[in-house]
């Protein structure tokens, strides 16, 4: 039986959807990326009126779990492997990113690669002070494919290059000035301000948020989606070459990995 590692609960016409992995970092497996869909379809069903996405402990998401990916380069489907996680992924993104409510991703800690990609597909990101943002995925030897499309989109092409080139690990408040998060409070304040912007929020029409997203879209984002389609495909071919399985291994044995030529 399948591990539960990602909790909804719908109060007061807002729906929470929460990691709750913090034993390892929060770390998205397949089963949870499905864990999470799954999530989002029930909040969906329950006319809430903001959707807030949170995390249990100190990190909110360190990416990708590694071993499950290692795992998978030593599968003799790997290949079918690969491709499934990148499609499963790849509906986690465009649901959060098309659904017609307010999303908020309040982010308490650090949030690494394939998490960037989940709070960048949420409208606003309030974050903690403490919280760190990386997208280190070319030292690991793979690409981080889909989340590129929301970067570019969220915050321009000349930021996304040197974050994703360099694999800096960005503090909140370059973060704040680059734009990867909206709101800066320090710890202590954060579900405070969270509360207070949801306020906020739920103070507008729900027919004019929803037809304000729509609006936003339509001027802003109309190839956003079907650029993370198309992602799909470098996404699986990176993670397949000879760095990836070295950028992996090396991670994992805590070592630097030796690329080839």
């Amino acid at each position: 039986m399948t591990e539960t590692f990602v909790s909804l609960e719908v109060k007061n016409d807002v729906a929470s959807v929460t990691l709750n992995r913090p034993g390892k970092r929060n770390a998205l497996t397949s089963a949870m990326i499905e864990q999470l869909n799954h999530s989002l379809e029930l909040a969906a069903e329950k006319d809430a009126r903001v959707l807030l996405l949170k995390a249990e402990g100190t990190v909110f998401c360190a990416g990708m779990d590694l071993n499950e990916m290692q795992q998978r380069a030593q599968d003799p489907h790997a290949h079918e492997l690969w491709d499934r996680d990148s499609r499963v992924y790849r509906d986690l993104l465009v649901a959060l990113f098309s659904l017609e409510i307010p999303t908020v991703a309040v982010v308490q800690g650090p949030v690494v690669a394939g998490g960037i990609g989940m709070i960048l597909a949420c409208d606003i990101v309030l974050a903690s002070n403490r919280a760190r943002f990386a997208l280190p995925e070319p030292k690991r030897g793979i690409v981080a494919a889909m989340v590129t499309p929301l970067l570019v989109y969220r915050v321009g092409a000349g930021i996304a290059s040197y974050l994703l080139l360099s694999g800096a690990n960005v503090p909140a408040d370059d973060a704040l000035r680059t734009g990867l998060c909206h709101l800066l409070t320090s710890p202590t304040d954060l579900q405070s301000r969270e509360e207070e912007l949801v306020s906020s929020i739920l103070t507008g029409s729900p027919a004019a948020l929803a037809g304000t997203k729509r609006h936003l879209h339509e001027l802003s984002a109309t190839q956003v989606i079907e650029q993370i389609h198309t992602s799909i495909a470098v996404s699986a071919k990176a993670r397949e070459t000879s760095d990836a399985r070295e950028g992996l291994v090396a991670f994992l044995e805590k070592r630097k990995p030796g690329w080839s030529a």
